[in-house]
């Protein structure tokens, strides 16, 4: 019964996201781009057919879930979904090979935006659609949509969410996983709206507006223009686009908790108060910097603010080349590649609670030492922390920047060099896009040697699906009965 199970998850799972593809698609009988009609017909069909012949096979067996198939569902759920997106990619003929398809596919569903394309005006609209919604079906998770769409996945349905969903606390906003499934995905579904009739005002045409919008929410990066959003060069669109990514970045249940009026919840949220200060700080420490450059505070001001969202967002979108900024600037955009968004977010990254938890720890050790004998706990959102947390935070610290490690050694065999190496793995594991150096915001993923574009996938999603769903499979005891 356990096979049984995981393949009918696994093949509904297959069918939602090959049911996206009708949006593409779509697109392409808009602008009359026959040649992307098999590409995204073929997945989609096939992943329908797939789901409904085993629907069919297995309408009267019993439905059960052990918690290792839940690990194995959720991590082949987003390999399959992205071999399955990369499949348009690869046949629009507009990529070199099959792996540049695949490494496109992978940080379009992670959210992490690195792009192996120098040119994407070029693209069929269709292409850039798609590039766009991966991120905004990777954004809110793959399987919360699932669990959001068809409540038979309500059995053992939060034990999927945990292995998805990001940061050290995991709970459910309301009694049950579906409809807490269902109001995050609503809160999505809603920002993203408003956000593409705020765009469409602002200037862009439908298809734009929509693809940055799924782009933004789903603090991915990918743009449908080659200068990112830096080539509209309006004011009201950037303006647009750093609220939606500076909102992306914080934790959907505060938005459950804003219109359920728990506003309790949201004022004594102690990683809401870090978000803002960081912030806060980044936005004068940069807008500082660069007024030499720009002028006028203004003028200043709006690009730091934008790059500030975008990075510690992890979208990734650029308004301009920062790297010719001053150092003192691209000292405060270095230090947020390593925060991330807040926990329960669309943002990749260590996130926010970690660091909070980390530095009430240090606080407490430092306590100790004037006070041995004293009793000190951590506490977040005025509510003591179990130590099982504590303890986890410090193990996933490890964990996190040890994959960094391995990932800026696969960087240097690719021949990077150091920097850009170190500057491009804590993009990449962090699900950020553009780094330092020879891969920062001017530049591509494209000319890096094979096997580093394939160990950058495996960084990715690792990365956005923090890391432990993706190890557990390497230890041995995973594979013992």
């Amino acid at each position: 019964m356990a096979v049984i199970s995981f393949f009918k998850i696994l093949s509904i799972l297959l069918a939602i996201v090959g049911a996206t593809f009708v949006i593409p698609l779509s697109v392409a009988f808009a602008y009359s781009e026959t040649s992307m009609y098999l590409p995204f017909i073929i997945p989609m069909a096939a992943s329908l057919i797939f789901c409904a012949v085993i629907t069919f096979a297995t309408r009267k067996k019993s439905f059960s879930m052990t918690t290792k198939q839940t690990f194995l569902i959720v991590a082949l759920s987003w390999i399959c979904s992205m071999i399955m997106g990369a499949f348009p990619l690869y046949f629009s003929g507009c990529f070199n090979s099959f792996c540049d398809a695949l490494f496109e596919s992978f940080s379009g569903f992670t959210t992490t935006g690195a792009t192996i394309l120098s040119e994407v005006e070029s693209l069929p609209r269709s292409v850039n659609m798609l590039r766009c919604l991966s991120h905004w079906l990777g954004g809110m998770g793959i399987v919360t949509l699932t669990v959001a769409i068809m409540p038979l996945l309500g059995v053992g349905g939060f034990q999927l969410i945990k292995a998805e969903t990001t940061g050290p606390q995991k709970g459910k906003v309301t009694s049950r996983i579906t409809t807490t499934a269902k109001v995050l995905w609503l809160m999505y579904f809603l920002l993203t709206l408003l956000e593409f009739i705020c765009l469409k005002i602002a200037g862009m045409d439908f298809v734009d507006a929509l693809s940055h919008a799924l782009a933004t929410l789903g603090t991915g990066g990918f743009s449908t223009k080659n200068a990112s959003i830096g080539q509209y060069n309006s004011l009201a669109i950037d303006i647009i686009c750093t609220v939606f990514m500076f909102l992306a970045g914080i934790n959907f249940s505060l938005y459950y908790y804003l219109i359920a009026r728990k506003f309790v919840e949201i004022r004594d949220n102690s990683e809401l108060k870090a978000y803002l200060a960081i912030i806060l700080v980044a936005v004068a420490g940069i807008t500082i910097s660069i007024l030499p450059v720009y002028k006028t505070f203004g003028t200043s001001l709006r690009y730091s603010s934008f790059q500030v969202a975008s990075l510690l967002s992890t979208t990734g979108f650029s308004t301009a080349d920062y790297l010719q900024w001053p150092s003192s600037a691209q000292f405060w955009l270095f230090i947020l590649f390593f925060i991330g968004g807040c926990s329960g977010s669309t943002s990749g990254g260590f996130k926010v609670i970690r660091w909070v938890i980390l530095g009430k720890l240090i606080g407490n050790e430092t306590k100790k030492m004037l006070h041995p004998h004293g009793v000190f706990t951590v506490r977040l959102n005025n509510s003591p922390v179990k130590n099982d947390i504590s303890t986890g935070v410090a193990a996933f610290t490890t964990l996190y920047f040890g994959l960094i490690a391995i990932t800026t050694f696969a960087g240097c065999l690719g021949h990077l060099d150091l920097y850009s190496a170190f500057t491009g793995a804590v993009s990449i594991v962090g699900n950020v896009g553009p780094a330092f150096g020879k891969l920062g915001p001017s530049f591509n993923y494209g000319f890096l040697p094979d096997f580093v574009k394939y160990w950058y996938c495996f960084a990715m999603i690792a990365g956005r699906l923090e890391l432990y769903t993706i190890i557990i499979f390497f230890m041995p005891e995973y594979w013992k009965k």
